[in-house]
């Protein structure tokens, strides 16, 4: 106990410990009860269940049905879980309310100093103790009786300080409330994000499967379509190559025919001139020209092999995603949203 004096009576401490016993919510000191938080932080009951009450607005009362809520910590962002009986289920810290009776025992024994009241500039020894409504300000009895708020309208300081910080409690409960909702829709934002990243990854892997496929199946009637042409190219070419060798065997024969020809030209009598064209028949027969096959005009064009791709060509270039409805809505529904 004389260490905890000695502390209460230095006012360095005294500030230091009333800025811990400050409630981050309403920004006064900690009222009856006081709960604490599963991250060890403190509030009052009555600020937490209206932080409570902003996160969750169809949590109806202590006993419900309903299973509970959420809400996060406003000092470290801490998410708290709670149970149907909503901030009634949160323990109560017992020890911040002790001490918060001691540090109100010991503000009240002390004597007020005069630095410790605003005072007011034109009136060095009057305290601020009215507010006037007209000019929005604090000021003292003095200005009012004979300074410069004497015809404004004024009202008692403590009710104008009371429904101020009854109001900037609401603004605060509203912001925190309005922060976890813009937490949870940014935390929403980031797993669209990541879908859509994981779900473009996965379409750009189909769309190249389906092309491959594609580029496959090209790849595999391009050869089928080359082994028709070679097969017809080798039977053409067989029968030309066959016709050729015919043609050949045909020009040896005439050739040795031709000499034999000349050289019973050259005979001079008769008798030997006879016995030399017996073979006179067949040169006549051959002279008659033969009768091997011929290939017909054109035997050696392939255009009967051309194929048009054109249609090909263009249903390529016309290859596009396929539109879905469904994502209409789901934009349509999106934009709703934002717009609330």
């Amino acid at each position: 106990m004389d260490f905890q004096a000695s502390i209460l009576q230095d006012g360095s401490p005294m500030e230091s410990l009333e800025k811990q016993l400050i409630c981050p919510i309403c920004l006064e000191m900690f009222s009856k009860p006081v709960v604490i938080l599963p991250c060890q932080h403190n509030l009052c009951r009555k600020c937490a269940n209206d932080v409570f009450q902003a996160a969750n607005p169809y949590w109806q009362s202590r006993g419900s049905v309903i299973s509970g809520g959420r809400f996060r910590c406003p000092s470290c962002r801490h998410e708290v879980l709670l149970d149907r009986h909503g901030v009634y289920g949160l323990q109560r810290n017992l020890l911040v309310e002790n001490i918060i009776d001691i540090y109100k025992q010991e503000c009240s024994s002390r004597p007020l100093k005069k630095g410790e009241h605003p005072m007011c500039k034109e009136h060095e020894d009057e305290r601020i103790n009215i507010y006037c409504v007209t000019c929005e300000v604090p000021t003292c009895s003095m200005c009012k009786v004979f300074g410069a708020h004497k015809d404004c309208e004024v009202a008692p300081l403590q009710t104008v300080f009371q429904g101020q910080k009854t109001e900037l409690n609401n603004c605060i409960s509203m912001l925190v409330a309005g922060n976890d909702r813009i937490q949870t829709i940014i935390s929403q934002l980031e797993d669209s994000c990541r879908s859509t990243e994981e779900n473009s990854e996965a379409a750009k892997r189909e769309l190249c499967a389906r092309f491959d496929a594609l580029a496959a199946l090209l790849e595999e009637k391009k050869l089928e379509l080359l082994q028709r042409i070679t097969r017809e190219q080798g039977d053409k070419t067989g029968f030309v190559q066959g016709l050729i060798h015919q043609y050949k065997e045909q020009l040896e024969k005439s050739s040795r025919l031709v000499e034999t020809a000349i050289q019973a030209m050259e005979e001079t009598g008769g008798a030997a001139f006879l016995m030399a064209v017996l073979s006179l028949p067949r040169i006549v027969e051959a002279s008659k020209g033969g009768k091997l096959e011929k290939i017909e005009h054109g035997y050696e064009s392939m255009d009967a092999f051309s194929v048009s791709l054109d249609h090909l060509a263009e249903a390529v270039c016309a290859l596009d995603f396929i539109p879905a409805e469904e994502d209409e809505e789901y934009f349509d529904g999106e934009e709703e949203e934002v717009e609330e």
